[in-house]
């Protein structure tokens, strides 16, 4: 993207962005168009790369092993209002267990490139982790994906089944079809008008009733700031619209269908509680009754998938790796050394 296209962008969204600014929001955290100012666990990174001819920068965590090294990667995959960072309990325990531990940041998302003009598809963001994952000398790992981090890691074993080793789907959208199921379709324009109104309060509320079933931990704010602050930042209009592009192509790409056609060790993780089904707030009643039922989801396509090994987390919502990660790390390390 060119600096006078940025500028644009990031002057219009900066001036909208105070104009817009509610009563005393002054003194919420405000993060720069690639979270500038949001503190990293670790060491953030970045593979300067050039995808569909652009020159972008993909961030990224590469987390050495702290406890004694087996030899194995994992590569954790964001969800779609999540960060890299958001992995920060998974990947202590997994570095602690022994692991290498990359995490990135998508293009569009958190601390990398939001790009003016970008297609996004599954394919194209499987291609960038492929390509990163070659710079810094990864050939096969775990790969675990979590919400929309579970479509992406479903793509990318479909594309690239002999670099995973194992495959873990932690509550992963895409395990319905929302579109054939009656929800209404939006154009990106209709996508971006939503993603512009975006607040902290907006926020907080849709995920304390769809990720954490009405239950809310203060910790959860670190969170809910990440994405305000991303939004409300002199990137506001770009980072509304690579959010509108990214809902798109979740909403217009289900991997739904190709599930069956995995051919690697998969194992489901799901917080029996989650209701996360995207374009439910627009979905007519009985539409709407019918989607985000995890405690089924999970048992159905646990059946679609060869050989697939479920763990459910009765009660738990969108997020059991936060929720409880205590829990859900134990079962995850205990997954991953049942099949290597």
């Amino acid at each position: 993207m060119s600096r006078t296209l940025f500028k644009l962008f990031a002057g219009t969204a900066l001036a909208t962005a105070v104009l817009a600014a509610p009563a005393g929001a002054a003194d919420a955290p405000v993060y720069g168009i690639e979270l500038q100012g949001f503190d990293y666990p670790h060491p953030l990174r970045h593979f300067q790369f050039t995808p569909q001819g652009q020159d972008l920068q993909m961030a990224y965590l590469d987390v050495a092993p702290s406890g004694a090294a087996n030899g194995r990667t994992a590569v954790l995959m964001h969800g779609k209002n999540f960060c890299g960072a958001t992995w920060d309990d998974t990947i202590t325990a997994l570095s602690a267990a022994g692991y290498r531990v990359v995490a990135p940041d998508q293009i569009g998302f958190c601390a990398s490139t939001k790009p003016a003009r970008y297609q996004y598809t599954f394919q194209q963001l499987a291609d960038n982790t492929a390509a990163l994952l070659k710079q810094i000398g990864v050939t096969r790992a775990v790969v675990v994906g979590h919400s929309t981090g579970g479509m992406l890691a479903a793509r990318y074993a479909l594309m690239y089944p002999e670099a995973v080793s194992q495959l873990v789907l932690v509550n992963p959208i895409g395990l319905e079809d929302w579109k054939a199921l009656g929800v209404p379709a939006r154009s990106v324009d209709q996508w971006n008008e939503r993603e512009l109104q975006l607040s902290a309060a907006s926020v907080r509320a849709y995920e304390k009733s769809t990720y954490y079933v009405n239950r809310w931990k203060p910790e959860y704010e670190r969170w809910v700031d990440m994405l305000a602050g991303l939004n409300a930042g002199p990137g506001h209009r770009l980072v509304a619209w690579n959010s509108a592009l990214i809902y798109d192509m979740i909403f217009t790409q289900p991997v739904y269908y190709e599930l069956p056609l995995l051919t690697v060790p998969t194992t489901l993780m799901i917080g029996t509680s989650d209701t996360t089904a995207i374009g439910s707030d627009v979905a007519p009643p009985a539409v709407k009754a019918a989607i985000g039922h995890y405690n089924v989801l999970g048992k159905v396509n646990a059946q679609r998938i060869p050989h697939a090994t479920l763990i459910e987390f009765e009660g738990l919502g969108h997020a059991p790796q936060m929720e409880d990660p205590a829990v859900f790390n134990r079962k995850l390390i205990a997954a991953l050394a049942a099949t290597r």
